[in-house]
């Protein structure tokens, strides 16, 4: 008797723990990060999430809770219905120059985890925009350029690029960077632009994720707003190039390490006059004292082919590094033609080649 009414209490707890569960509203943002970009001093900034009632009841705000006091949060105090969109404003007082990050928990009826709101940007004494050239057009925005390179790049670090951009629309934009691999991320600074203002996109590259030595190549594309359509004018070559490490190398190994010199780096193949193909060669020599090998020949562009003759040179050996420049398919190179070597040379683990043509 006893077990039979611990049994019917276990299962009534169970239902009633469920029934919470499907009673808590979750509520959703599309965008937990609002960047304000510069702000003046003693002059509020206001960053405002579009907020959604998630679940299948109505729900309320019951609490909310900030990081400092120099923040103001804005939000319905009323029931909101199921499917219901509403708006919470924060603003923060910009009283201390510098750099901000100000974060806000919105707590909900039912629900022990918050949605977590944050709002950056900068206190700026004078507002100072981008004092370069908009050289580019990415889709409808202007830009300083169409493509992004991570030279030099070691396992482990998490290097990062600027791209400077421009809305040159009549109405006010929300920049996005679309289809980033897991080794990109992408901010937009401020993260909405009004029309014929300025703002950055800053990329970080997470190196730990890349999976090969040498380049590798990928291409996003910046869209005017969420869910923008994806096209070729939209699209942001980016490239990244990681090394090989020799930081757990003896003296003694570092003394007797192969050693790679090369005929030249910059290879002038002349001018195509009516050609389809211009042809020219490299020599590489191993001058070192073990075995040199070349890990990795790769393309940055479209347009070249290359040969090589061996990739394992012992001491005092040279090899022959053949290169084809192919006129039609150059035309459609967004940057410039180069060949990227990858060896064990640890003075020279990377080697670039550029490619002249006229």
């Amino acid at each position: 008797m006893i077990y039979r009414n611990m049994k019917k209490l276990f299962i009534s707890a169970s239902l009633f723990l469920v029934s919470l569960a499907a009673n808590a509203q979750k509520i959703e943002t599309a965008n937990t990060i609002v960047d304000c970009g510069q702000t003046v001093y003693q002059s509020p900034a206001t960053a405002e999430f579009e907020v959604i009632n998630k679940g299948n009841h109505p729900t309320r705000i019951t609490d909310v809770r900030m990081s400092c006091g120099c923040t103001d949060v804005e939000y319905p105090k009323g029931v909101i219905p199921a499917d219901g969109k509403f708006t919470v404003r924060v603003t923060y007082d910009a009283q201390t120059m510098g750099r901000y990050d100000k974060l806000v928990d919105i707590y909900t009826e039912g629900n022990e985890k918050p949605l977590l709101l944050r709002m950056r940007g900068q206190v700026v004494r004078e507002i100072v925009d981008f004092g370069g050239k908009y050289d580019f057009m990415i889709g409808s925005i202007q830009s300083d350029c169409n493509g992004i390179e991570f030279d030099d790049v070691n396992r482990g670090e998490r290097p990062q690029k600027k791209i400077h951009i421009r809305n040159t629309s009549d109405e006010t934009i929300q920049p996005v960077v679309m289809h980033l691999p897991d080794y990109l991320t992408a901010e937009v600074s401020p993260s909405k632009i009004a029309p014929r203002h300025s703002g950055i996109v800053t990329v970080t590259l997470n190196s730990k994720r890349l999976k090969d030595m040498g380049l590798t190549q990928t291409s996003v594309f910046l869209g005017a707003f969420p869910g923008d359509r994806v096209s070729h004018e939209k699209e942001i070559e980016v490239s990244a190039v990681l090394l090989p490490k020799f930081d757990n190398l003896t003296a003694s190994q570092l003394a007797n390490a192969p050693r790679m010199s090369l005929s030249t780096t910059e290879l002038n193949l002349g001018a195509f006059n009516g050609k389809k193909r211009l042809k020219g060669e490299i020599i590489i020599r191993n001058d070192g004292k073990h075995a040199l090998k070349i890990k990795n020949l790769q393309m940055f562009t479209v347009g070249l082919q290359v040969s090589l003759n061996k990739q394992n040179l012992k001491p005092g050996e040279t090899a022959k590094l053949k290169i084809t420049a192919d006129q039609r398919q150059l035309k459609n190179a967004r940057s410039k033609p180069r060949v990227l070597m990858i060896t064990n040379d640890p003075n020279l683990p990377k080697v670039t080649i550029k490619i002249i043509t006229e």
